[in-house]
């Protein structure tokens, strides 16, 4: 896209229209033949701001891409069309004319992860593309909070998958083509040629994942519908679900960060996570939220938890990790932001940090709803737990 004019650039790329005359003098940004600029001078002008307010000025840069050993030149390449420009309605003007309350449509700047912004601030142009989903829940009834809610939560798990694909493109193709020979403007040149190729391919691979896990949660969500309209029709009593939290945790992974490393810890855990995975879908279960150094599950049934951790005890330890330790207990939980909270998940945390590694402990209510000839439970007594006002009777439990 061509024909954007000094004053179109600034108001697109949120800087002052005298910080493009400056631009331009210092020859960063170079018009076409007609005097207008293009969608890749609009990206240029709001990254040069963004590296001088990180205190790299100005003329050093210059003078670097004056040698030659710096361009912003791939900025013009379709790849970088996600990175989008402001648009001319403030959030305050889309608030009025859309119905959206504004404290709502303020939380759209922070789950795409920039800063806080002003009632009186332009909206981005992909913040626009949210406006019509937000309106259209409001319209049917969805409370601002739950929207407030599912935004914060898609932003956060969507920033966690740009950062790891970031780190990997660096280390496995960023720093591989620096260390060939390649100086920084051919590195950008090249890399921003494979981004073209690569990002279809990645849009789809985000899309067809995210579909797949619509397709198990929402297979849960229909289940319990089914089940409710049998109830109500006689033909089925409706089975009682107690849920059941399970925390697994390596051994000694303080131990082991303080030896080794955190690259040491990060790949222990990245070697655990598989596994974990893998044995909670065998049991209908799912993982909740990665620990560091360990990880918490959600499972709808207690002699689920208890045999998918006992078999994730057993594979990390055949794997030749450190032995993990875990603990679970069953009982009424909160869902909410992607999340579980209650009693049920600060006992099932506390009584993971009493187990002794290899060991899995369990509260006596798991104890009652499991079949004892399907599992050993050993007594271990009433036992006082950090942040629990009464002691806790546990049982270890094995296969």
């Amino acid at each position: 896209m061509s024909g954007f004019s000094e004053h179109d650039v600034a108001e697109r790329a949120g800087v002052d229209h005298d910080y493009v005359t400056k631009l331009v003098e210092a020859s960063v940004l170079a018009p076409d033949g007609d005097g207008s600029f293009t969608e890749g001078d609009v990206r240029r002008a709001r990254l040069y701001q963004g590296l001088e307010h990180a205190g790299l000025p100005l003329e050093a840069i210059a003078e670097a891409i004056d040698r030659g050993g710096l361009s912003f030149d791939f900025l013009d390449r379709t790849v970088y069309d996600r990175f989008a420009g402001l648009s001319a309605r403030s959030f305050r003007v889309v608030s009025e004319r859309e119905e959206i309350p504004l404290d709502l449509l303020l939380v759209v700047r922070d789950a795409i992860g920039f800063a806080q912004a002003d009632p009186d601030d332009p909206m981005r142009e992909d913040e626009l593309q949210l406006v019509p989903l937000i309106g259209l829940q409001l319209a049917r009834g969805v409370a601002p909070a739950a929207i407030e809610g599912w935004l914060r939560v898609y932003g956060d798990a969507l920033r966690r998958i740009t950062e790891t694909e970031a780190n990997v493109w660096y280390t496995q193709i960023t720093l591989p083509q620096l260390a060939a020979g390649l100086n920084e403007a051919q590195m950008q040149e090249l890399t921003a040629q494979w981004g073209d190729e690569f990002s279809p391919h990645m849009d789809r691979a985000v899309l067809a994942i995210y579909h797949a896990h619509q397709e198990h949660t929402w297979t849960e969500v229909l289940t319990e519908v089914v089940e409710s309209a049998l109830e109500r029709a006689g033909l089925r009593a409706k089975m009682k679900i107690t849920p059941a939290i399970c925390f697994v945790d390596i051994s000694g992974f303080t131990d082991l960060t303080e030896q080794r490393g955190d690259e040491a810890a990060a790949d222990l855990a990245s070697l655990m996570a598989p596994l974990v995975r893998r044995t909670a879908e065998r049991y209908s279960g799912k993982v909740v939220k990665y620990l560091g150094d360990g990880v918490m599950l959600y499972f709808g049934h207690v002699e689920d938890a208890v045999s998918a951790t006992l078999e994730t005890v057993a594979a990390i330890a055949d794997a030749g990790l450190p032995p993990a330790h875990a603990g679970i207990d069953t009982g009424p939980v909160v869902f909410q932001g992607g999340d579980y909270f209650g009693r049920t998940v600060n006992l099932a945390a506390r009584i993971m940090e009493r187990a002794q590694p290899g060991q899995v402990l369990v509260t006596d209510r798991v104890a009652e709803s499991v079949d004892r000839e399907r599992f050993a439970l050993a007594p271990i007594g009433a036992v006082e737990l950090k942040g629990v006002s009464e002691p806790v009777l546990l049982h270890a439990v094995t296969g």
